[in-house]
């Protein structure tokens, strides 16, 4: 039984009053998961969000909406599948300059939507109207997800605690800005290595850490300037902000991730948005059941990503046409000629419901986290199919792994695809080591959805948590390195050196004149 205090401590978060700041599109899918069980437990939740988001709506019976006056023009949608055009081309490059010029070209991305956020900021932080909305609310928390920087700002202005619900972060993954993160061992997000680098491939690593550096220090932080400058004290800019949250919701696992240094203010929750299956509809289920012993494909490129070139489109369905499988695929746009009878072209689908029913043999993705990690949760192996962005890195997990298997989008033709999708039907090795995978992953004291809860009422109830943040973080880069100790053991080892050196000459100097003066 609880004691007393327990029953105390609890109930002080119970009913709080929280501030939430998402990122829309499939982040917002997993942010939705936290809030509706925060809401189950009595708290009361706001959203700030724009008017015209793509899948947070304003109306909600869980939370309360207050719209930021930014952001007038809806979001083309329609640029991601522009991206993937672009990253098509970026890929022609030989292996080594891939990488770079994807990371060139990401970060010309950065420096334009970084100055558009900063914007987003300035304008929040400028309307008297909303800050002192949101101050007479006297909130209890801030609740974000910092791949939009507007949450960290207005929570750090606000002085609310803050929890981030984070996986990326400014120029990449978030552990590269709050923990120690050797390049020995630790890919930098972009490079497409594992964990077991050789010679060439640390320095590959080197140089993809070195250009990180410039895009934060040179691109990103420059574009805050102005806005720390006006609402700020002096000195503050992006890290500091970010690194003054309490607690870091990291969406990983390190089933998944490979293992690096981490700190006592990180919880991980990554897969925290699965769950068991839910009986489906009855036209998909009638469709499930009609493959027999051959089993169901599910096919998805995820909620950002509406369609591929169409050569590939039809390449894609033509390779599917002759497989005794069925296939279910997210598609929207013009049906592909060579689609066969074998084939369901569906514009959404239950994915998780899909991924947990014993008839689904084979995923093909674009590699996206939620999805990965519903792969991992059910135990189905994977065809990657990235895409843009963290989505090479994501599938290389799973590859090293021996759980997925990737093909070169660019490359792709009927008969590659085919035999990739042929070994992870037939060979039981790729089913196996995923489906250990899954049994890692739900072994867990805890489930990662009650972690996240657990820990955000934690720093609700005690006004947050900077017991568990490290002095480190906010020391200067030379102190961090202890460079200024280095130097100084150098200057006075350099010292002592020269100074015995003098002394070795003076003392030859005067043997050498005895010996002179009886000659």
């Amino acid at each position: 039984t609880s004691s007393p205090s327990t029953h105390c401590t609890v109930s002080q978060s119970i009913g709080s009053k929280i501030l939430v700041v998402p990122v829309d599109g499939s982040h917002w899918i997993n942010m939705k998961v936290i809030i509706e069980e925060l809401h189950s437990r009595g708290h009361q939740i706001t959203v700030l969000h724009s008017h015209n988001s793509w899948y947070i709506p304003s109306n909600s019976s869980i939370y309360a909406s207050i719209h930021t006056p930014t952001q007038e023009n809806k979001w083309d949608s329609n640029v991601f599948n522009r991206y993937v055009h672009i990253f098509l081309n970026l890929r022609s490059y030989p292996g080594f300059l891939c990488q770079f010029y994807q990371q060139h070209w990401l970060a010309t991305q950065l420096g334009m939507g970084h100055k558009g956020m900063a914007r987003v900021a300035s304008t929040m932080l400028d309307d008297s109207v909303l800050m002192r909305k949101l101050q007479e609310s006297k909130f209890d928390l801030m609740l974000t997800d910092p791949a939009l920087t507007a949450g960290a700002i207005l929570g750090s202005y606000l002085k609310l605690p803050m929890v981030f619900n984070v996986r990326g972060l400014n120029s990449g993954e978030a552990h590269y800005v709050i923990a120690p993160s050797p390049v020995s061992y630790v890919p930098v997000p972009g490079s497409e290595l594992h964990d077991q680098m050789d010679f060439l491939e640390r320095t590959k690593n080197m140089l993809h850490y070195l250009y990180s550096l410039y895009e934060q220090y040179f691109v990103i932080n420059p574009a805050y300037s102005e806005v720390f400058q006006r609402h700020f004290p002096p000195g503050t800019d992006l890290l500091s902000l970010q690194l003054s949250a309490d607690i870091w919701l990291f969406r990983s696992d390190f089933v998944f991730e490979f293992p690096r240094p981490t700190m006592p203010n990180v919880a991980y929750i990554g897969g925290f948005q699965c769950k068991e299956a839910k009986p489906l509809p009855a036209e998909l289920e009638a469709f499930m059941q009609s493959s027999g012993e051959h089993g169901v494909i599910i096919m998805s490129l995820g909620t950002l990503v509406s369609s591929l070139p169409s050569e590939i489109t039809e390449t894609i369905a033509a390779a599917f046409a002759q497989l005794p499988q069925k296939v279910i695929w997210r598609f929207v746009g013009e049906k592909p000629s060579s689609l066969g009878n074998n084939t369901l072209l569906v514009n959404w689908l239950p994915q998780n419901d899909l991924l947990g029913h014993p008839k689904t043999r084979v995923f093909v993705s674009h590699g996206g986290t939620n999805g990965l990690y519903e792969a991992i949760y059910h135990g189905v192996p994977v065809l990657g199919l990235p895409l843009v962005f963290d989505q090479f890195d994501n599938i290389v997990r799973l590859k090293v792994r021996g759980a997925a298997r990737v093909v070169e989008v660019r490359l792709l033709t009927k008969e590659n695809f085919l035999e990739d999708l042929k070994d992870l039907l037939e060979n039981p090795s790729y089913r196996k080591n995923i489906q250990h995978l899954s049994q890692l992953h739900r072994d867990q004291p805890v489930s990662p959805l009650d972690t996240a809860i657990f820990w955000i009422e934690y720093v609700i109830r005690n006004r947050g948590a900077a017991h568990l943040k490290s002095a480190g973080l906010s020391l200067p880069w030379y102190t961090y390195f202890c460079l200024d100790v280095a130097a100084i053991v150098m200057t006075i080892t350099g010292t002592f050196i020269w100074g015995s050196v003098l002394v070795c000459r003076c003392l030859c100097c005067r043997r050498s004149r005895k010996k002179m003066k009886p000659e």
